[in-house]
């Protein structure tokens, strides 16, 4: 069996491409798109997550406006910083570095973001509006799936789709972009009694639920989409499970390029949308 290899790092440079062509459109006109991006704390994985993204901005020519602030940060001094940014008119795009500490009401902050600056997909109200096919900004990592298996054709309606993981920035959205494509959705998650015999009858097996090799058993011909990550390139899905797929995504190249890609986009999109330009 002939193996396609969905690769997400190709797919994320001719994004790039076109991106680069629209942020020159924008400028000619007098805007420049810009992404805040806000880090609490010191996080080496979520400080290299911003570093890696504010050089994609660079490459686009999108203007990065980095926020860092202290581990110790209250979630009202947190939520005050969100507030100049909803407020600044020079800053297009809004990125809360995950996770936070502990101590901080995530979902509040999330949900403190102004819709329009929403690039990240993070808040509840966007996640209500794109899963009722409305227009809104999409969790950046499930839409980056989602265009990575339209990329590369593979066929969605009428699949049996198991997402394993259930976050509110991936497991959840995914599961309902894939359900809008017309997918019989099941989710699953650590907790799933029986997970190889759920996982083994998907024709679309989503790992995401930040558990190194937690599935093992797939059928064969599956599409394989992996979104887990480690250091040393081990993802949520068994790599013995490759050699029974009909595609895949590799790791490292695979949806993280993606990830990034989106967040690109949107951030464009929503510069875009200043000037009326679609």
């Amino acid at each position: 069996m002939e193996q396609l290899i969905l690769d997400g790092k190709k797919l994320s440079k001719e994004i790039e491409a076109d991106l680069l062509k629209r942020v020159e459109i924008l400028k000619q006109n007098g805007v420049t798109p810009t992404l805040a991006t806000i880090l609490v704390g010191d996080d080496k994985s979520s400080e290299m997550y911003v570093k890696m993204k504010g050089k994609a901005c660079a490459r686009v020519g999108i203007k990065s406006k980095k926020v860092v602030l202290p581990k110790e940060t209250t979630t009202e001094e947190l939520l005050s910083v969100i507030e100049k940014l909803n407020k600044d008119k020079s800053v297009y795009g809004i990125l809360l570095q995950h996770p936070v500490p502990k101590h901080i009401n995530e979902s509040l902050c999330f949900n403190a973001i102004s819709i329009d600056k929403d690039v990240d997909g993070v808040n509840t109200y966007s996640f209500g509006k794109f899963s009722m096919k409305e227009k809104a900004f999409i969790s950046c990592t499930p839409y980056g799936v989602i265009k990575l298996l339209k990329h590369y054709g593979i066929e969605l309606t009428g699949k049996n789709a198991v997402v394993v993981g259930r976050s509110p920035i991936l497991g959840k959205p995914l599961a309902m972009l894939l359900l809008n494509e017309n997918c019989t959705v099941t989710i699953c998650h650590t907790k799933t009694k029986n997970l190889n015999k759920e996982t083994k009858r998907a024709d679309i097996v989503v790992g995401c639920a930040g558990s190194r090799n937690l599935i093992k058993k797939v059928k064969k011909g599956a599409v394989l989409v992996d979104c887990g990550y480690s250091d040393d390139n081990v993802g949520d899905i068994d790599k013995k499970c490759i050699k029974y797929a009909s595609a895949y995504t590799p790791i490292p190249g695979g949806v993280g390029p993606m990830t990034i890609a989106t967040l690109l986009e949107q951030t464009v999109i929503s510069a875009e949308n200043s000037l009326n330009i679609k």
